[in-house]
């Protein structure tokens, strides 16, 4: 039996802290399926194809990195009610990331309305590396606009991304 698994977001942009939770998600499962949201309530900065691609870039930076990763990474774009996507692609289990306690009531709540639409679909949740734990997509867009240097808390084509985008 093949345990699949979803790690969505709409990952605008993708961060060192996405990557992280996708590198940590991919040792606990047989198939990772990083759902790049269409419409996640927010006003995104990227496109959905150029989102899509940001992540699948990371994708292989991860695989090259990370030799011993046996779960095969697939990067798929959705739009619509997480768990109807989840049931599609046969998904019994939903990776969520956590930062800090401000996080965790928020995905406590969708928790539980996820866990009513499909009782069969577990929500795990992975805590962010220390060092990771303060990174926002929205923060980093932040300092960006504002001339800061985000180096650090994204990868150096996506940093090259936002800065076009930005001028």
């Amino acid at each position: 039996m093949t345990h699949i698994a979803i790690y969505p977001g709409t990952f605008d942009p993708v961060t060192r802290g996405h990557i992280d939770i996708i590198t940590r998600a991919a040792s606990i499962t047989d198939q990772l399926i990083v759902s790049v949201a269409a419409d996640g309530g927010k006003t995104a900065m990227f496109t959905l194809d150029e989102r899509v691609n940001m992540v699948k870039h990371h994708i292989n930076d991860i695989r090259n990195k990370n030799e011993s990763l046996k779960a095969e990474i697939t990067v798929v774009p959705f739009s619509g009610l997480l768990m109807h996507f989840a049931e599609k692609q046969q998904a019994k289990m939903i990776i969520r990331g956590l930062r800090a306690i401000t996080d965790f009531d928020y995905e406590f709540q969708m928790t539980g309305m996820n866990r009513r639409l499909n009782p069969n679909i577990e929500t795990v949740f992975l805590m962010a590396s220390e060092t990771n734990q303060f990174i926002s997509s929205r923060m980093v867009k932040e300092i960006a606009r504002l001339g800061g240097d985000i180096s650090s808390f994204v990868p150096a084509q996506v940093k090259d991304a936002l800065t076009e985008k930005l001028n």
